[in-house]
Parts: structure tokens; sequence; C-alpha cells
């Protein structure tokens, strides 16, 4: 299936007005481009500064997303492979559920501390604070956690940019059309890219 198509059932599937945390937190569209064997995203340090992050952190990650390698210079990244905005779109979209968005209160106002080595997200709305959890890159193929088509039982535990539900199956962070954080909710996978699902709430 056609991920822009995806995304963009998503985003028509939400309801109107945006939530409080949405309109607090206005995120560039990704702008990429193709180099031979490499793809661009050329306002990598843009989204970034949206985000109040560091582009070397957000460009870390992409890089893991994709199990790809790659190179931060000049506001740009560049990754080994052809990926599509839509990829980039879900890879961001991951980063902010995990790096940027409160987890009690849904709130972008949040920052980065380490403790003891452990880095912390604490929100500076609510007081909350949680670990960040590390994915590392997939440098192995094996038997997925997901399946394009099939339906299983997830915990919402997050919220992406659009507004959409975010669990965590295995190594697939997987975004839910029609879920919000704090369900639990049966969902069919309408596709996969990397260790990204996209699903659609059915229960």
């Amino acid at each position: 299936m056609d991920y822009d198509a995806l995304l963009d059932r998503a985003q028509s599937a939400m309801p109107d007005g945006p939530t409080d945390a949405a309109a607090r937190l206005t995120v560039p569209d990704p702008e990429g481009e193709t180099d031979g064997s490499f793809t661009r995203l050329t306002n990598l340090e843009r989204i970034a500064d949206a985000l109040s992050r560091k582009p070397e952190s957000l460009h870390r990650f992409i890089q893991r997303e994709f199990g790809t390698n790659g190179e931060y210079e000049n506001g740009r990244g560049r990754y080994s492979g052809s990926f599509s905005l839509a990829d980039f779109e879900s890879a961001i979209d991951a980063y902010t559920a995990e790096y940027v968005t409160c987890s009690e209160c849904g709130l972008p106002d949040t920052r980065i501390r380490s403790e003891d080595g452990i880095e912390q997200l604490r929100c500076t709305a609510c007081g909350a604070v949680r670990p960040i959890q590390k994915r590392t890159a997939n440098t192995t193929r094996r038997q997925p956690d997901v399946e394009e088509g099939g339906t299983y039982e997830l915990e919402i535990t997050g919220t992406g940019r659009k507004g959409d539900g975010v669990a965590n199956r295995g190594r697939y962070t997987v975004f839910v059309t029609g879920a919000s954080e704090g369900q639990t909710v049966r969902a069919r996978v309408d596709g996969t890219s990397g260790d990204l699902a996209f699903a659609t709430r059915v229960d």
C-alpha cells in the first residue's frame, strides 16, 4: 500500500480542531531529495528547531529507524538508501513521541536531562519524568513482530505529531488511527516501513 496514501488517510480520519498539544507544536513537513544512492532530508535543522531538540539527535534517531548510515552537515541529513517523505515523516513522529511529547499530559513542553547516565524526559508543564527508551539499529532480519494485514491488541502509550495513537510491538513503533493514549485497542496493520507500522483501530 502506498505510504503517502496511508498518511493522508490517517490525517483525514483525525477529528477537526487540534488538541492543545498539537496547537503548541508546529513542525515543518519534511523536504527531501535523491542524491544517487542516497536520500537527503534538506530541512532537518528546521524540524529539529521546531521540536526544540538538537539536529544531531534527530539525525541519529532517523539513522537508527532506517537501519542505515548517514551524515549530518549544514542543516541537512544524508542517508544511504532510498526513502520517501512518508518514511521521514513517520520517523519524525516516532522521535516526537519518544523524545518530545510528555506521556502524562501530552504537551511538548519538555526538556532532556541526564541523571546517573540515563537520559530523562522532564515535562515543565506537569512535572512528569520518564526515561527515554533508546532503540538500536535493526541489523538482522527476523520474523516480523507485525505483518501487513495482521490484527493485534495494542496498548497506546503515546501520541504522534499528527494526533494518532502510538504503541510498541517488538521492534516496531505502531501509529494507530482512531486510538488515544491510555487505551488498549485492537488494530489492523495497513502497512510497514522499516521499524514503523501504520494501523487502523478495528474494535
